[in-house]
Parts: structure tokens; C-alpha cells; sequence
């Protein structure tokens, strides 16, 4: 299946409008890590945490006031789908007790609401570190072996190429999920399953890139005498009717995990969307002219070597 026959767009050579889009997000991306941080999950952070059903339309605040003085201190508690709430302590307290004091609030200051406990998760603050530890080696693990791997049946160009369209995507996801914290109806808590949607994020956007590399080695060959940057162009057309339809039947089913998967897979799968979307637009303008920006500067640095030595 073809989507788009034989199409000629200049990407290359309106690569800076490329530029500008990917500047201009990174930066609101870097600002909003400075101003509103990254909501961390349990998994990070440790402490207990605890989604209750059928409480109705609580105000979360009024809940956070009820439950300071039974939980010996503020929680957190946000919305969690439609009628649950997340409730997170610090409390250093045996579980069940946790359970029974929070349900004896409620029963006590909201009695019009039989609420559920139908998750609890409980972390260690040891544990929380190792695994915040572990992710973060994972994700620059990651990136590492994706350089060399790119390096070697390439070349170091493509390496840093494929290198800076997987950082531009890491980046800009994490903003996103910054600037809309406590804004979407979902969570977007940054945990062991969102770190798991970000190296999936890194395998897709690295598939686009050697599929768009792989055709500019064999354009290279087969086109010597015309220039790189217009080879690279001509391979990106080559291939963009590969990357749309892949790029399209990956978005139906990660928008049908994010409709219908449930609060719990709802952070994840929207991690997922953002991904395929940036890093389908990353393989095209970040990666290919980053590759391109590098030859020319190696040339240029060997046409003003030249003179010199002779």
C-alpha cells in the first residue's frame, strides 16, 4: 500500500523551519521542567498510595484537609477517572491501618459516599531511589547502544543523528507531560510504566530513522555525482509512504489503548501517541539534517584546510 505516490517535497531544503518548530518546543519543554517540575509516581518517590472508587464528586482539597489529621500529615490526593481518587502519604504506617483510618474519615466527614479501596501500591524509599536509579541508566543505556549500533553500520554522522532525533523526542514527550500536569483527566505521574512507553518511544523513532538511512547509503551509491543534501531529500520521499501508513495504524492502536484502555494504561498509552507522532516528524526533519548539517561542515572544513597546506 502506497499513500503517496512518487512525492517531492523539500524537506531538506526548508529543513529550518524544522529547526524552529523543534527550538521553539524544547525551550517551552526546558522551561516547564524549571517552573512546574515532573509529577513523579510512587515508584520514584516511595510511600503508599492508595485509589479509592464511588466517592462521588469530592472536591480533592476538602479530602486533603479530612484526611491531614487522621494520616498524621497533608497527602496527596488527585481525581483518578471519573469517580475515584488517588490519595498518596508519606506516612510510615502498616497499610491496613492506612485503609481503615482513611475509610473511617470518610464515613465520618462525607457519609453520603460508601467509598472502595481497589488499589494499593506501597514503595520503600530505598526501593523508590534504586528504581529512579535504574530507569535513568536504562533510558542513557539506551541511547548508547543505539549510537553505536547506528555508528557501525553506518557511520559516526548518522550515529549523532539518530542520537539528536531520539533526545529532541525524550525531551519534548517529558515537556509535554510537564506543561499538562494536573490539567488532562488522567495522571501523567512519571513511573516504571512511562519509562517503559519512553524506550519504546526510542525503538520507533529509531525504526523511521535506519529506514531513511538505509535508502540514502543506497541512493548515495547509485546517485554519486549529485549533491548529499539533495540525495537525503530524495530518500526521505522514498520512504514517506512507509513512514505515514506505519506511523498511522501505530496511532489507531495506541488511540484505542488510551480511549479504552483504562485510567491505569492511560499515562502510558498517551506517552505512546505523543511518541509516534514526534518521532515520526523527528526521523524527517531532526535526524536527516542533522546528518546533513554535519557533512556540510566537514566540507566546509576541508575546503578552508586546503589552501593552507598547499
Amino acid at each position: 500500500m502506497r499513500l503517496l505516490e512518487n512525492p517531492s517535497f523539500s524537506f531538506i531544503p526548508n529543513r529550518k523551519i524544522g529547526y524552529l518548530i523543534s527550538g521553539t518546543l524544547i525551550v517551552l519543554s526546558l522551561l516547564s521542567f524549571m517552573t512546574r517540575g515532573l509529577e513523579q509516581g510512587i515508584d520514584f518517590l516511595g510511600g503508599t498510595e492508595i485509589v479509592l472508587e464511588n466517592v462521588g464528586e469530592l472536591d480533592a482539597l476538602d479530602v486533603r484537609e479530612a484526611l491531614t489529621q487522621p494520616l498524621g500529615g497533608q497527602p496527596e490526593v488527585k481525581t483518578f477517572g471519573t469517580t475515584g481518587l488517588l490519595i498518596r502519604t508519606a506516612a510510615d504506617r502498616d497499610v491496613d491501618d492506612l485503609r481503615r483510618a482513611i475509610l473511617s474519615e470518610f464515613e465520618a466527614s462525607f457519609p453520603a459516599v460508601t467509598p472502595q479501596v481497589v488499589q494499593t501500591d506501597v514503595v520503600g524509599p530505598r526501593f523508590a531511589q534504586d528504581l529512579q536509579r535504574g530507569a535513568i541508566y536504562s533510558v542513557l543505556g539506551a541511547l548508547f547502544v543505539i549510537f553505536m549500533y547506528i555508528m557501525l553500520r553506518f557511520e559516526w554522522r548518522y550515529g549523532i543523528g539518530a542520537l539528536a532525533a531520539i533526545t529532541h523526542d525524550v525531551i519534548i514527550v517529558l515537556g509535554i507531560f510537564s506543561m499538562f500536569q494536573d490539567l488532562l483527566p488522567f495522571s501523567l505521574q512519571i513511573d516504571q510504566a512511562i519509562i517503559a512507553a519512553f524506550l519504546t518511544i526510542v525503538g520507533y523513532s529509531l525504526n523511521d530513522t535506519v529506514v531513511v538511512f538505509d535508502r540514502a547509503r543506497e541512493y548515495l551509491n547509485l546517485f554519486k555525482t549529485d549533491p548529499y543534501a539533495e540525495v537525503m531529500n530524495r530518500s526521505i520521499n522514498s520512504t514517506l509512504s512507509r513512514t505515514v501508513v506505519t506511523s498511522i495504524t501505530t496511532l489507531i492502536v495506541t488511540s484505542i489503548l488510551l480511549f479504552f484502555g483504562g485510567d491505569v494504561l492511560r499515562g502510558f498509552s498517551f506517552a505512546l501517541v505523543l511518541g509516534v507522532i514526534i518521532g515520526t516528524y523527528s526521523s524527517v526533519f531532526v535526524a536527516s539534517p542533522v546528518v546533513v548539517e554535519l557533512r556540510h561542515w566537514l566540507e566546509d572544513k576541508d575546503t578552508k584546510r586546503k589552501p593552507a597546506r598547499a
